[in-house]
C-alpha cells in the first residue's frame, strides 16, 4: 500500500474515532443541536469548534511546508466562487443532515460501531453520490 493510502486510512481512522469518542455517531445529537427552541443539545457546537481549531492550527503549520510528505504536491480546490452549484449542494446537504442527523463521515462512523440507523442512510448515501456522478456526466 503507498504511503498516501495509508496516511488517508490513518486520517480517516482517527477522525471516525473522534467523531465516535464525541458521540456523533448518534444522530439525535446532531438533531438535538438542530432543536434550539426545544431539547438543546450542544455538543455538537463543542465538536465544530475543536475541530476549527485542530484545522487553523493545522493550516498555520503546513504553510511552512513546500510539499506535503505524503504526496508530490498539496491538492487545493481549483474553484473559489461562491456559485448556484455549491449553493445547492449545501442546501441539500443541510436538508438531509437536519433530516436524519447524518452527514457523511458520522454515517461511517456509526456504521464501523454498528449503528441500525447506519445500516440505511450509508447505502442510500452512497447511491446518491452514485446518481450524483451519473448525472454530471
Amino acid at each position: 500500500m503507498s504511503r498516501s493510502l495509508w496516511a488517508a486510512c490513518a486520517a480517516g481512522g482517527l477522525f471516525g474515532a473522534g467523531l465516535a469518542l464525541a458521540g456523533m455517531t448518534d444522530p439525535r445529537r446532531v438533531l438535538g443541536f438542530l432543536d434550539v427552541a426545544g431539547d438543546f443539545d450542544p455538543t455538537l457546537a463543542w465538536v465544530l469548534a475543536s475541530a476549527l481549531l485542530v484545522s487553523a492550527l493545522g493550516q498555520f503549520w503546513l504553510r511552512r511546508w513546500h510539499r506535503p510528505c505524503c504526496a508530490e504536491r498539496f491538492q487545493l480546490p481549483a474553484a473559489q466562487a461562491v456559485d448556484r452549484r455549491l449553493l445547492l449542494g449545501a442546501a441539500v446537504f443541510g436538508i438531509g443532515w437536519g433530516w436524519v442527523g447524518y452527514c457523511p463521515g458520522p454515517a461511517l462512523a456509526a456504521l464501523a460501531v454498528g449503528a441500525r440507523e447506519a445500516l440505511w442512510f450509508v447505502p442510500a448515501m452512497a447511491a446518491g453520490f452514485w446518481l450524483h456522478d451519473r448525472w454530471l456526466r
